[in-house]
This record gives C-alpha cells, structure tokens and sequence, in this order.
C-alpha cells in the first residue's frame, strides 16, 4: 500500500508540475477484436505491474447468495443494495492493493485496470463540490461489475452509474472489460466523469498508462458511452473550446496538459511489434485509439508481445521485474462458456514464467494457489487491506513464491539464465497449446453427457499442469543457485 500511495502522489505532483512522462506508472494491456484474432476469439492480454513485494491469490469463487435488504459495503464507508444472487468468478487477488486486481466471471467477463494520470481537482475540492459522495468508489468497483453483468457493454453501464453515484476518487484510470463477443475500454478521471469505447472488431488496441480514447460520438452507442456532460464540463472548465475548429477529444480535454502529442514508448513498441515494423509516429500527433495488425494474432502472440524487453536500447519494455502477473483471455463465443473461455495466466514475471491455461468452469483452483483462508474471510475489505502479518512472507507451499523465487535467481544473472528458463518453458507450453484441440474435445464429449464431468475433467486437467510446473520451476531455481 505504501509503494502504491509513493505513485499516486508522485502522478500528482508531475500533473501540477505541468510535466508529463508516460513510464511513470505501470501495467499495459492489448486487446484483439474477434476478427483480428486467429481464431475468432476475443483475445485481451494484460501485464499487472506494481513496485514493491507483494503476493497473488488465485481463486475460484463460486456464485454466493444474500439475504434480501443487504448491503455492499465500499473501501471508503458508502454503500449500495446487494443482489440476491453474485455470479462466480476466477480471481487474481493482490492483497493490500487498491487497483491490481483482476478478474473473470461464469459468463466471460473479464476486466483489469491501467493507472491513467488525469487534470482534475484535488479530492478535497470534489469531496466540497458533491463529486465524489461517501468516499466514493474504487476497489469494489470491478468485483461489483463480475458479480453482477453478462456482457462487457453491461459491465461499462454498470461501472457509469456507480461513478455518476458515488464519484472516484483516484488520479485516474482505465478499465478494459472484454467477453466473448466484444471489448470495451472505459476512462474514468477523479470524480463523475467517464467515457467508453469499444475496440472494433478488425483491430488492436493497446493501452498504456495514458488515456488514449479520444474523438467520441455519442450518438453512435454501438461504440461510445459517456457521463452525460463529458463535453459540456470540459467546455465549462476551459479545456475545451467548440469554437476551435478541432473536434472534442477526451484524451486532450481531459489528459494532464500537454499530454496529448506525447507518444507513451510501450504504445509504441507493442503497436511496431502487432504491425510487423517499425512505424514512426508524427509529431505532435497522439497513437491511434486502434490499429490492423499485420496478420491475426493468436494467445502465442499475445503472451510474447507481453514478454517483449523492448527494442535494442530497451525503450518500451512491457515486461519488467515489478510484473506480478501476464494475462491473456481467450474468449470465443462458439463453444461452452465454462470451456471457450479461458484465463491464461503466468506466475510473477511473464519472461520467467510458464503460461498455464485455466478454464473458467473449472471448480476450484489448487491449494497452493491462494492463502488457506475461506471464502467468506477473502472477499472482505479486511483481509484485503488488512492481510495476515504472514502473508508476504515467502512459503514453499505457496506456488506465487515459487514462480516469484524463480523470477529472482533469473534476474540475478538475466542474459545468460533466460536462455535456460526459455528453453525449458517454451516446449512446456508448445505442448500444451498442441494438446488444447484435443483437450477440449473430451471435454466437449463430457459437457454433452454431463457439464459436471467435463468441469471435473477440466479443472483436474489445468491443476495437473500447475503441479508440473510448480515442480519444473523449483528445480530450476535450484539449478541457477548452484552456479
């Protein structure tokens, strides 16, 4: 929490200092459209980043139900009614963090977070104002939107009227929401004032930690929602003028001044690396929202463009040692939800790690993979910012320290000992990829016959390959230890 607090104010002070550099936070994302991707998924891949010593829990959590007339309760003391009934989820919990976490529920929904420095007001004066209502929202934000949508265009509607209501009361930031049939990007700034965009179906989208939405239509509701005054209060503001000639664009109304023209090297990097060259962008002019890669991209591409150490000099690294997790959702529409969809997922950092795929209907994840507590104890605000004193306390039982120690003893000698963790880890998951047709066709034939066989099967499945791994990966720390 601390490290997390040092960024935050640290974004704050750049913004009031009228300077602005696009490698001052963390965490990248691309996402695919279903027909820029090689197999008509809907592919979204995610990098969490944070500084600091922290832990991942990963869980399957199953639907819960409530008592009519309860209530949710928010980090900062509001709250709203509470469904009868939440809908089950997979979850990457990063205990004490108020952003990091991420999230897939029953129906396919997936969504994660990208810090996005804003212009707004202090929190004091939209505390004064009314714009941000009982502390507003923040955490619950996301696990509210898995809990209780369908779709990801639902999530974005749910996710405005909780800002609209309560207001959020961070810098700034955007979420991508993606399901089996589309995606969305949605940028919300300190306060009740948001806007989506949906990442058309032939194209890529990568987001940094900068907003990139920028032309909106709001008429065209197929791929644009908004706070009903998006423009009107930046017009208000000054940071508008529909006198100017120009277009309204969210990210130069709404980005910290001067921001706008500024390439973010990562956007860059990871945009040359979907296009197959190395474009240069125009000065002064800002990134595209979206580009057609030069072929469609499969999970295979998705996680080695995560993996990327940037270019000769280094500049647009996405993977670092402060990665916590590398994501890729494969999300497709044709087949059962509890197997079209999957969270592929790494321990710790990408480049060191294995990519393990985790079906969404599987019933549980192993032991190893989360804190011993219940379920009931891991979903409350306590333990999330209020953890066990032992819980960032390395544990030989716990997988995350195994991949995290793993990461550690690469990193001591990195040039030389990737080329031993890549040849090791590259056939693991060639395998799996090659076996994946074949894997789902059993659990095809199971999910006809009996839906709870093929969840038994699938979940036996993904918890084997986690067990090798986990031994694959302690036998190579061992190795880099001798040397």
């Amino acid at each position: 929490m601390k490290n997390k607090r040092i960024i935050i104010l640290l974004a704050i002070s750049v913004v009031a200092l009228g300077i602005y550099s696009p490698s001052i936070l963390a965490c990248n994302a691309l996402v695919v459209g279903n027909k820029a991707s090689a197999d008509g998924s809907v592919l979204f891949g995610h990098v969490e980043q944070n500084g600091g010593r922290y832990i991942l829990n990963f869980r399957k959590i199953p639907r819960r139900q409530y008592e009519k007339g309860s209530l949710v309760t928010l980090r900062n003391g509001g709250t709203l009614p509470q469904v009868e009934e939440t809908y089950a989820f997979l979850w990457s919990q990063n205990p004490s963090l108020v952003f990091s976490d991420t999230y897939i529920n029953e129906w396919g929904v997936a969504i994660s977070s990208n810090a996005c420095p804003s212009r707004e007001d202090s929190l004091r004066k939209l505390v004064e104002r009314g714009d941000i209502v009982d502390g507003g929202i923040d955490y619950m934000l996301r696990r509210l939107i898995v809990e209780r949508v369908k779709t990801a265009k639902d999530g974005v509607m749910l996710a405005g009227e909780l800002i609209e209501k309560f207001g959020y009361p961070a810098l700034g930031r955007t979420l991508t929401i993606a399901d089996p049939n589309e995606a969305w990007l949605l940028s919300m700034v300190r306060g009740k004032h948001w806007v989506a965009q949906r990442v058309p179906d032939d194209a890529v989208v990568i987001l940094p930690n900068v907003y990139i939405i920028g032309e909106i239509d709001l008429e065209d509701t197929d791929n644009f929602l908004a706070s009903p005054d998006i423009i009107d209060y930046a017009v208000q503001r000054g940071w508008y003028d529909p006198e100017c000639g120009e277009p309204f664009s969210f990210r130069s109304a709404y980005g910290p001044p001067g921001s706008a023209g500024r390439i973010d090297p990562r956007q860059q990097r990871a945009q040359n690396l979907v296009l197959g060259k190395d474009a240069e962008p125009s000065d002064g002019e800002p990134l595209p929202f979206s580009i057609e890669p030069d072929h469609k991209l499969s999970v295979q591409d998705i996680i080695r463009i995560l993996r990327d150490h940037g270019d000769e000099k280094g500049r647009g690294r996405l993977c670092n040692s402060s990665s916590q997790e590398a994501a890729v959702f494969q999300l497709r529409n044709w087949l059962p939800k509890e197997i079209g969809c999957i969270y592929w997922k790494t321990s710790a950092e990408p480049c060191t790690s294995v990519l393990l795929p985790w079906y969404i209907g599987i019933t549980e994840t192993p032991a190893s993979y989360f804190k011993s507590v219940s379920v009931d104890s891991q979903i409350s605000l306590d333990y999330q910012f209020k953890p066990p004193a032992d819980t960032f306390t390395p544990d030989e039982s716990f997988d995350w320290w195994t991949f995290k120690n793993l990461q550690d003893k690469a990193n001591s000698n990195y040039v030389e000992n990737i080329k031993t963790i890549r040849n090791t880890w590259d056939p693991f998951e060639n395998r799996i990829f090659s076996a994946q047709e074949e894997t789902e066709r059993k659990a095809l034939e199971l999910f006809e016959e009996d839906p709870n066989e093929a969840k038994f099967f699938i979940t036996d499945y993904s918890a084997s390959l986690a067990r090798e791994a986990s031994e694959i990966a302690k036998t190579l720390a061992k190795t880099f230890a001798k040397k």
